[in-house]
Order: C-alpha cells, then sequence, then structure tokens
C-alpha cells in the first residue's frame, strides 16, 4: 500500500498538475517538482503542467519552458493534482482540467484549505507545499534537477528557512536536497534576493507610501494601478514588498494592498509573533497560513486599506484580551 500520491498515480495514464493563479517560488517549485519527478521515474506516463505565466527569474527549473501557459479545456485527464492551492477558485481558468478529470488529489499546507478535491492531503504545519511534496517522494528517485525545484519552493516560503513555519524537519529536508548537488547559493542570490531596477524603484516607491498605525504595531502601504504603471512594473514586480514592511521594527502586523484591476485590491498580510492574520483574510474570502495571508477585496487602495487595518485592530484587541 503507498502513500496518497503513489495510490492516484498507480491508475493514471494522462495526468495534470495544477498551481494557482499567479504562482510564487513555492508554487514554481512543486509543480515543477512533480512534474521533473514524475518525467524522470515515469515515462510511460503522459504528464501536462500548468503554470499561470511565472516570473522569468525561475526559468533555471528544468521543464520551466516546457509547462503549458494557457488552459487546454479539451484535454482530458486520468488524475489532476492541485499543488499549493487552498480552494478551487485559487485554480482560475485552468481549473477547467480539475473539473473535468476522472481524478483529483489535492496536495497543500494552507490552514484554510477547503479539501476540494477528491482526496486531500493538507499538512498545515508544514513550512511549503514543496516540504509536503517531498514527503511522499521517494528520495534516492528525486534527481538534482527535481531537487533544485523542491528547494526553490522550500526558501521562498520561509524567506530562506528564516520563518517560524519552519521546523527542524524542513532544515533536514533542505539539507538532503542540497546534497543532490545543487547550487543553492545562487538559487537563493538569483530566485529570492536578485531584484531588477524597476522592482527597487517600485519598492522604494512603496516604503514611501508607508504609514504606521495601531501605535506603531501596524504599518501598511498602498500602490494604485497608476503607480505601477508609472514605474513600468506589474504585479510580479511587487513580489517582496510584504517582506520589507513585515521587518519594520517595533511592528506586529504588515499590510500591503495593491489595485490590480479597476475597483479591485489584492491584500497580503505579514506578522510577527502573535496575531493570526489567515483569521483577517477568511474574513475577507482569503485565506492563507496564521503569520502569511492574503485576499482580494473591492475598493480603493484607500477604502481597502481601511478595513483592513480595523480587521487587525480586532485582532490585536482580543489578543490583548486573552493575554
Amino acid at each position: 500500500m503507498g502513500n496518497i500520491l503513489e495510490n492516484a498515480l498507480a491508475g493514471a495514464s494522462r495526468i495534470a498538475i495544477l498551481g494557482h493563479t499567479h504562482p510564487d517560488g513555492d508554487c514554481i517549485g512543486s509543480v515543477l517538482g512533480l512534474y521533473n519527478y514524475l518525467t524522470d521515474n515515469m515515462p510511460e506516463k503522459t504528464v501536462d503542467a500548468y503554470l499561470d505565466h511565472p516570473s522569468e527569474k525561475f526559468s533555471y527549473l528544468r521543464l520551466f519552458d516546457r509547462a503549458l501557459r494557457d488552459p487546454e479545456p479539451d484535454r482530458r485527464y486520468d488524475l489532476c493534482i492541485s499543488l499549493d492551492a487552498s480552494d478551487r477558485e485559487r485554480l482560475g481558468d485552468y481549473g477547467v482540467s480539475f473539473d473535468t478529470a476522472a481524478h483529483t488529489l489535492c496536495i497543500d499546507h494552507h490552514r484554510t484549505n477547503t479539501m476540494f478535491a477528491e482526496e486531500n492531503l493538507v499538512k498545515g504545519e508544514g513550512s511549503s507545499c514543496c516540504e509536503v511534496l517531498y514527503e511522499l517522494l521517494e528520495e534516492e528517485k528525486i534527481s538534482k534537477e527535481t531537487a533544485e525545484c523542491l528547494y526553490t519552493g522550500i526558501i521562498h516560503d520561509t524567506g530562506v528557512l528564516r520563518y517560524s513555519s519552519t521546523s527542524a524537519r524542513t532544515m533536514e529536508i533542505a539539507g538532503i536536497l542540497m546534497e543532490k548537488g545543487i547550487d543553492f547559493t545562487t538559487i537563493i542570490d538569483d530566485s529570492f534576493y536578485r531584484r531588477t531596477f524597476i522592482q527597487n524603484r517600485i519598492l522604494g516607491c512603496a516604503l514611501l507610501k508607508s504609514r504606521l498605525y495601531l501605535d506603531g504595531k501596524c504599518v501598511t502601504s498602498e500602490l494604485t494601478m497608476q503607480n505601477i504603471e508609472d514605474y513600468g512594473a506589474d504585479s510580479k514586480d511587487l513580489d517582496g514588498i510584504i517582506d520589507q514592511l513585515r521587518i519594520t521594527a517595533g511592528v506586529e502586523c504588515a499590510v500591503f494592498v495593491y489595485e490590480k484591476e479597476p475597483g479591485v485590491c489584492k491584500v497580503s498580510l505579514r506578522s510577527n509573533k502573535y496575531l493570526d492574520v489567515s483569521a483577517i483574510a477568511q474574513s475577507f474570502g482569503g485565506g492563507g497560513h496564521i503569520r502569511a495571508a492574503g485576499c482580494t477585496i473591492e475598493g480603493s487602495t484607500g477604502e481597502v486599506l481601511e478595513e483592513v487595518v480595523a480587521m487587525v485592530a480586532l485582532g490585536m484587541q482580543e489578543h490583548g484580551r486573552n493575554h
């Protein structure tokens, strides 16, 4: 009797691997990690991986260019595997492959996961989807290329092993992957730390617009579509802004809001020690982790920021009453 992934794969000839829309490093790493693993070890199976126009900074990962960028509604699969998505909506238009597949499997680490697949493996204690996925693979069958993908996902969702989600097991897995011969320093520098000129400028704009609330315990910033356009940036250039806000001295919570289309804003939330930002995100129809979460809210950036900060204040008041 194999694990949930092995059992699902056993009866499938045509397999689709999906990640969530606007994929981050963990999503890209898990999708390409499983894609490489199956390509290496199960060549008899037909496997398609889908990625929603991923950032080129991850192009060093093998099979990056082979992953399909657009939905293929006419393709039918025996098995569709969702990675790093907490609900069906996060699959976006790519979810057509999920909806029409004979069987579905969800592998994730978000505590807010809605268990939307036929079979679900959700490990909320996992630092990343890549960590959860690693535990399902046979270590001796993990190639250097697969290891690069999994390591990439782990470092991106743990802030290079700095966030509170990092466990001793996370460190152990990272070490095992390093022993596969990956160039871990280049992976960290090129995919996590290195920024383009445009990314630095839009980060500077966001920091100039930052404000402190709640006696200095909450830092916020907001960018309108016009702000983003003025700098020649797009949503992919905004990665890292929320994490830069989070490390502000004395801050418990960071909130970053950007306008992704007229009247619709994307919200990112981070906390440092005690505030459960996933509960705040869920109150607006989003989700995530205790220390990192997000949601989408209708309204202007100013209106949305006001709503979210009000919920942050309530969360802090509740924590104060209980402690």
